[in-house]
C-alpha cells in the first residue's frame, strides 16, 4: 500500500539518491529579465537604423498587431506624469523586451522636430531607469529568498551533498523548526514560495537530482502543513466536528505517517469517519483556501495541492482496504 501511495502525488518525496551540488541553482527571475537588455537593444537599434534593410515579414498581420500594441504602450508612457509612469512600467514590465526598444528607437527617428526627439529620448532614459530599478529589487528579493531556503534545508546538507532521506531523525525537526521561525518573521512570503517552486521545477527538469527534488518537496509539505494548521474548523457550537478533527490530524501528521493515520481513522480501517465524510471536508477546506488566498498565487496552489494529495492518499488507502471490486 505504501509503495502504491508514494507514486501518486507531486509533493511526495521520491526515492533517495544524494546528488552533489555546490549551491542552489539560480536560473529563474519571476519572469523579469535578470539583466535589463533594454539599453543595448535601444542604442544598437539607433546606430544601425540608417543601414537597416527591411526583410520580408513571414507574419505581417501578427507583426502589425504587435506594433500597434507597442505603440499604444509608448503613447501611454509619453502622456503619463512621473507617478503614473512608474505604475505603468510596473504593470507592463514584461513588455519591455527588445522589440519594444527597437520600436521606440524607430519612433524617435521618425520625429520631425528636435524637441519631439528629445522628449522621446528622455522618456526612453526614464523607462530604462525604472526597469533597471525593478530588476535590481527583484534580484535582491531572489537572493533573500534563496538565503531563507538554504537556511531551511541546511540540516540535510553535508559538504554540498543532499542527504535524503536524512539518516538523522532530528533533521526534519530542525527543518520544521527553521520553517516555523522564518514564518514568524514573515519571510515565507510569495517570493519565497516562488523561489522554492522554481528550484523544484529546475530539479525535475534536470532529472539527475532526486535527492534535491525530494528535499524541496518536503519544504513545501512542511510549509503547507504549518499554514493549514493556523485555522481550525474542528469545533462548531461547542461540539467536535469529527470529520474536520480527523482531517486536521492528517494535516498535522508527517506525510510518511498518513497511511497509518488514515487506517486508524477511517471506517474501512479501525476508525469511525467514513471516506465520503473525509472527502467532503477536504473539498470544503479547498474551497476555503480558494476564498482566503489570492487567486493564482503560489500560496494558493501549494495549499490546494497539499489537500488534494491527502484526498488522493485516502482514496488509495480505501481502495487497498476494500479490495478489488467485482
Amino acid at each position: 500500500m505504501a509503495t502504491t501511495a508514494a507514486a501518486s502525488t507531486s509533493l511526495r518525496p521520491l526515492s533517495p539518491s544524494p546528488p552533489r551540488i555546490a549551491s542552489l541553482p539560480r536560473r529563474w527571475c519571476w519572469g523579469i529579465p535578470v539583466q535589463s537588455s533594454g539599453r543595448s537593444a535601444f542604442h544598437a537599434e539607433r546606430r544601425r537604423r540608417s543601414t537597416l534593410l527591411c526583410a520580408a515579414d513571414k507574419a505581417p498581420e501578427e507583426s502589425l498587431k504587435k506594433t500597434i500594441e507597442v505603440d499604444r504602450l509608448i503613447d501611454m508612457l509619453r502622456d503619463a506624469n512621473p507617478r503614473e509612469l512608474d505604475q505603468i512600467v510596473v504593470e507592463n514590465v514584461l513588455a519591455f523586451d527588445a522589440g519594444f526598444w527597437v520600436r521606440l528607437a524607430a519612433r524617435i527617428d521618425l520625429c520631425k522636430s528636435d524637441d519631439d526627439k528629445k522628449d522621446y529620448e528622455e522618456l526612453a532614459e526614464n523607462v530604462m531607469n525604472i526597469v533597471d530599478r525593478l530588476v535590481h529589487k527583484t534580484n535582491q528579493k531572489i537572493e533573500q529568498s534563496t538565503d531563507v531556503l538554504k537556511a531551511i534545508i541546511s540540516p540535510a546538507m553535508h559538504e554540498g551533498d543532499v542527504k535524503w532521506p536524512p539518516r538523522d531523525p532530528d533533521t526534519l525537526k530542525l527543518m520544521e523548526k527553521e520553517i516555523t521561525r522564518r514564518e514568524q518573521e514573515g519571510q515565507l512570503d510569495e517570493g519565497f514560495l516562488s523561489e522554492v517552486s522554481a528550484q523544484l521545477r529546475q530539479a525535475k527538469q534536470d532529472g539527475d537530482k532526486p535527492g534535491l527534488q525530494a528535499m524541496l518537496q518536503k519544504v513545501l509539505q512542511l510549509y503547507a502543513s504549518k499554514s493549514l494548521q493556523k485555522r481550525s474548523y474542528a469545533y462548531k457550537g461547542g461540539q467536535v466536528v469529527v470529520p474536520e478533527k480527523f482531517l486536521e490530524c492528517v494535516i498535522q501528521a508527517p506525510e510518511n505517517e498518513w497511511n497509518k493515520v488514515l487506517l486508524d481513522g477511517l471506517t474501512v480501517g479501525k476508525g469511525d469517519v467514513s471516506p465520503d465524510d473525509l472527502y467532503a471536508v477536504i473539498n470544503k477546506r479547498i474551497e476555503r483556501v480558494l476564498i482566503r488566498t489570492e487567486g493564482g498565487s503560489y500560496q494558493q496552489r501549494i495549499l490546494v495541492e497539499y489537500l488534494k494529495e491527502i484526498h488522493a492518499r485516502a482514496e488509495e488507502v480505501v481502495k487497498v482496504l476494500q479490495g478489488p471490486t467485482i
